[in-house]
């Protein structure tokens, strides 16, 4: 068992020597920080790659939590095309959940890790600056019907202001940003998490932008674990696309991943959130656990 463990830390040097002072953006939904111990698991992991060198930008969400906090508060939501429209009732809990109530549980389970870690939304140092989201037209997938749909305080991202966050990584903190953005005229945002993590990933010229999801990567069969597929270049990817061996839901996630690299950064990997050591899996070993799509 030991000499396991010491093969495992033989094999994570090259990796630690590799990525050291370089950086990476984690993204992170509010339903994986919803279980205390899985986010005191997670907190642990962030802590190791800060603690080896590794400069870690955290950005996370809270669809669960908000979604619990309006069914308690009796604020009827709104979700259309897994989209929520966000009236101003949904904004102020919005504020509640995802600048206040998770971002500062992540804060302290790092804080337990002896992590120095800073929490902020995208209003802060108006790192996100947004756009409401025009009306869009939506199709009814079982009646065919197409409408209009006024998707309210949903922000598009028009800029990310990266200044902020150089400075922290650079004197050694760990940012944890919430999802909310503003325009030049204040109003704030709800604007989705994994646009905020790739538009921020792409800013920084990130090393690594890791995706925790609900599985463990992409699959070729949604319902076949087996058919996982664990590493795919950005050429290979089109090529799926292209071909017809990438279908429904694969195709958009593939998309935005290959739009990513195309803009400067070095690799994506998408990864489950709720299963301990995935991210030290991902990232320090040569199997990996999720898939990993590299330029």
């Amino acid at each position: 068992m030991i000499q396991q463990k010491l093969d495992l830390l033989r094999e994570a040097l090259p990796y630690i020597q590799r990525f050291k002072g370089k950086t990476f953006v984690v993204k992170f939904s509010g339903k994986v920080t919803e279980n205390k111990e899985n986010l005191h698991s997670l907190a642990e992991e962030l802590a190791l790659l800060h603690q080896v060198g590794i400069r870690v930008c955290v950005i996370h969400g809270g669809g669960k939590q908000l979604s619990q906090l309006a069914e308690k508060l009796g604020v009827a939501q709104t979700v259309i095309d897994g989209r929520r429209v966000t009236d101003d009732d949904t904004l102020e809990l919005a504020k509640m959940i995802f600048a206040g109530k998770i971002n500062t549980e992540i804060l302290a389970a790092l804080r337990l890790r002896g992590t120095d870690a800073v929490g902020l939304s995208g209003v802060d140092g108006d790192v996100i600056s947004a756009v409401k989201r025009p009306p869009k037209e939506i199709k009814n997938r079982e009646t065919g019907e197409t409408k209009t749909v006024d998707f309210g305080n949903v922000g598009d991202v028009v800029e990310v202001n990266a200044k902020l966050l150089k400075l922290l990584l650079e004197n050694d903190y760990l940012p944890v940003i919430s999802s909310l953005g503003a325009d030049d005229n204040g109003q704030i945002f709800n604007i989705n998490a994994d646009t905020i993590a790739s538009e921020i990933a792409v800013k920084l010229q990130a090393e690594k932008l890791v995706l925790l999801s609900d599985v463990n990567g992409i699959y070729l069969d949604p319902n076949d674990e087996t058919t996982r597929i664990s590493r795919v270049t950005v050429r290979e990817a089109e090529e799926m696309i292209a071909n017809g061996t990438a279908t429904g839901g694969m195709i958009p996630k593939l998309q935005s991943l290959i739009s990513l690299l195309n803009r400067g950064v070095k690799s994506a990997h998408i990864i489950s959130g709720n299963e301990r050591n995935t991210l030290l899996s991902e990232v320090f070993t040569d199997e990996g656990t999720g898939t990993m799509l590299t330029a």
